[in-house]
């Protein structure tokens, strides 16, 4: 199949495209995808679900947000030759570019401030996290080899725990997931983000 190219800016802010809008990109000897960090991530998670997101090149050309333009700048689009990146992905079939949050389950802005859900939390061997939290945010490090950087804010105005490591665990009460700013469809009591380097996508920036 020839290179598939997908215009996904008309997607809303913290949603997602459907599988059948990115279905083709499988089988694609090349991918060009046009939209927000959602859109390079479902293209990502379906390179991935047919294990040839290290053999397919994937071009992005951002969408205008805030969140587009700092991956872009971690990843350095526009610059530099075709190349290797690694791919965080979680155990719930997704991958994980620029932002992930694990938070209480609550999507109405006026109960949000002050909530928070018991969970317990390891990154790698390091338990960073045992109790009531307000958010535990997660990133993946792109000046590090397989790296996910973790920040475990247990309430307001106190100071956030801060922690570099491969693989973050966490068991909790029921509790909201965002990836790159999309909800998890469901409340989870379990996720697992990772950084393996196994796991390998071609930019071709």
């Amino acid at each position: 199949m020839a290179a598939v190219q997908l215009d996904l800016r008309s997607l809303e802010p913290g949603t997602a495209p459907l599988p059948g809008d990115v279905a083709e990109v499988a089988g694609a000897d090349a991918v060009v995808v046009r939209g927000p960090v959602p859109a390079l991530a479902a293209v990502l998670a379906a390179l991935h679900k047919a294990e040839r997101a290290a053999a397919v090149p994937v071009a992005w050309e951002p969408a205008d947000d805030d969140d587009a333009r700092g991956l872009a700048r971690d990843l350095r689009i526009g610059s530099g030759e075709e190349r290797e990146v690694g791919l965080a992905v979680d155990d719930h079939g997704g991958v994980l570019l620029h932002r992930g949050r694990i938070e209480p389950p609550t999507e109405d802005p006026r109960h949000a401030i002050g909530s928070r859900v018991g969970l317990q939390a390891h990154h790698d061997a390091r338990k960073v996290a045992d109790g009531l939290v307000t958010r535990v945010d997660v990133r993946p490090d792109y000046d590090a080899v397989d790296s996910l950087k973790v920040f475990v804010t247990v309430a307001p105005l106190r100071p956030v725990r801060r922690s570099t490591g491969r693989a973050l665990q966490v068991a909790s009460d029921p509790a909201r997931i965002l990836r790159d700013g999309v909800p998890y469809p469901r409340p989870v009591t379990r996720w697992t983000w990772y950084a393996d380097p196994r796991f390998r996508w071609r930019l071709r920036p």
